[in-house]
């Protein structure tokens, strides 16, 4: 009995009839409700035919969507009986954030599960007394997240070495990546060009390139500041202190960033704020470079060192000595910071790793090359990549494309890989944690699946592992294509919940498409 999933089971209770067929006839908002009201358990001999499983899906999506076409789903079971199930699956769709599964997958197989990245410091100089004659070299190696607690701890070696001054320049070395200006850019609908999600990858990122922004109310009015403290950006706080009462939204606050001539940025921060409360917000605002250089320069001065050269970027000599180095938590963490919340730039720059760790002597693009390497990795599997549109590797993407039966496939290899805990431990979990916390409360399923999610303008998607009430696990892919898609959301809820309590088993029917039907008889 396999034991990949935490096991629970739930007392069965009758459903009334009435709740049921308002269930099947309704939307987004009946279905919440029906879920939060009745905690939906298993209907017992009321349950659908099994036969009928595809057919209901693709029925209750065609009313809820008004497009008999606009749902892909596969559903394979792993481990227990079980008809696979197919509905519009070969339908190239945009995926969303579920191609992150594809991504770090790829990943843990081709990098191996205990790859790091390391960061050295070096220089070409020589230390005497407390100063450090010559340039600080930053030698980057793609590092999805150099946070700036990691800095610190690196260079406050430096202050105990007994170095307080570095009489040089501060060099940038970017050149572990190979990458292209022609990278496709993602056409965001949004208001905010500054938003933590649209960060780009870079050889240069630190600290994922984001400011963190906070403005507090006391008995002295209001205070702002950000972390990290950069020399580069300025804060013009216009947020008025109100009397104690209830703490407005994020969105009663408009952070308006105006950049000078002189490379620096002043973010107008304006709103009320009651005595007590607090309003955050975060934005990537500067080049990945001067973010960079003026990060560290920041964390030097908070550990006590000076360097009183330029900031530049550049290749370091190949007789510079090694100074300080720090090195990534393993790639099973980072995977699971991907995955469990989505960063979509820490996707990215996992894909530029593929591509940089495998690259061939022409390739000059780590992005085509990362590419390259995972279509050769799922064709050796035996997956059909004809149609497989990666583009960055996030799913952050209007170009990106897979099938639901591509993805249930690799799925269903990543159950029998070596390293099927670590990609599973990285996805969120079923009304618990991540991207799911908030989903399918109160419905029995609590902890019943590791799923990622996919959210885009007219897309909604799912994928991952769920477990029927029967104990067997499931493969199980979901993608919504539709405009609008944002009852997308509660179809896929729907066939996350449909699997679990009236899992097809026995004799049934699955069917491909509308038009392309493939009969399954067991």
């Amino acid at each position: 009995m396999d034991s990949r999933l935490p096991r629970r089971r739930y007392r069965q209770t009758r459903v009334p009839q009435s709740i049921r067929r308002f269930i099947r006839s309704t939307g987004t908002v009946a279905l919440v409700a029906a879920f939060a009201t009745t905690a939906l358990a298993a209907p017992g001999n009321d349950a659908i035919p099994t036969r009928l499983w595809s057919k209901e899906v693709r029925d209750y999506a065609a009313k809820s969507l008004h497009s008999d076409e606009a749902l892909s789903v596969a559903a394979i079971p792993l481990n227990g009986p079980g008809i696979e199930q197919y509905v519009n699956a070969d339908e190239p769709r945009s995926p969303g954030s579920i191609m992150k599964l594809v991504t770090t997958y790829a990943a843990l197989e081709i990098l191996g599960p205990t790859h790091r990245w390391d960061t050295d410091f070096l220089t070409d100089g020589k230390m005497v007394g407390d100063t450090l004659n010559g340039n600080l070299y930053v030698r980057f190696g793609g590092d999805p997240k150099l946070t700036i607690e990691r800095l610190w701890s690196t260079l406050h070696e430096l202050h105990d070495m007994g170095i307080t001054k570095i009489d040089g320049h501060l060099v940038l070395d970017g050149s572990y990546f190979r990458l292209n200006d022609d990278s496709p850019q993602f056409d965001d609908n949004g208001d905010n060009p500054y938003a933590p999600f649209l960060v780009e990858p870079s050889a240069y990122l630190t600290n994922l390139n984001l400011l963190h922004f906070q403005v507090r109310a006391d008995e002295r009015g209001t205070q702002a500041w950000s972390t990290p403290r950069l020399e580069d950006v300025r804060i013009d706080n216009r947020v008025t202190s109100a009397p104690e009462g209830p703490c407005p939204g994020r969105h009663q606050f408009d952070w308006t960033p105006v950049f000078g001539d002189n490379m620096q940025v002043t973010v107008r921060v304006t709103g009320s704020l009651p005595k007590g409360c607090r309003t955050t917000t975060y934005l990537s605002l500067l080049p990945h470079e001067q973010y960079t250089a003026s990060l560290i320069r920041s964390v030097l001065a908070d550990t006590g060192v000076t360097i009183t050269g330029a900031s530049m970027t550049g290749m370091t000599p190949e007789d510079a000595r090694l100074i300080l180095k720090t090195s990534s938590p393993d790639l099973v963490t980072m995977v699971r910071d991907i995955n469990k919340w989505s960063s979509n730039v820490m996707a990215r720059q996992m894909l530029l790793t593929i591509g940089a760790e495998n690259r061939k002597d022409d390739e000059q693009d780590d992005r085509v090359a990362g590419i390259r390497v995972i279509h050769d990795w799922l064709e050796n599997k035996g997956i059909k990549t004809q149609g497989l549109v990666i583009d960055n590797g996030a799913g952050l993407s209007r170009h990106g494309r897979i099938t639901a039966r591509q993805e249930v496939q690799i799925l269903r290899h990543a159950w029998n890989s070596r390293y099927a805990a670590d990609l599973m431990t990285s996805m969120p979990i079923i009304a618990m944690d991540g991207t799911m916390a908030r989903r399918l409360r109160n419905t029995g399923l609590v902890g019943e699946g590791r799923i990622k999610t996919g959210f885009l303008e007219n897309v909604r998607s799912i994928a991952g592992f769920a477990r029927d009430e029967n104990n067997t696990t499931w493969a199980i892919v979901g993608m919504v294509n539709n405009d609008p898609a944002w009852n997308g959301q509660a179809v896929l809820d729907r066939v996350l919940y449909s699997l679990h309590y009236r899992p097809p088993t026995g004799t049934a029917i699955s069917q491909a498409s509308a038009d392309n039907v493939n009969t399954a008889i067991q």
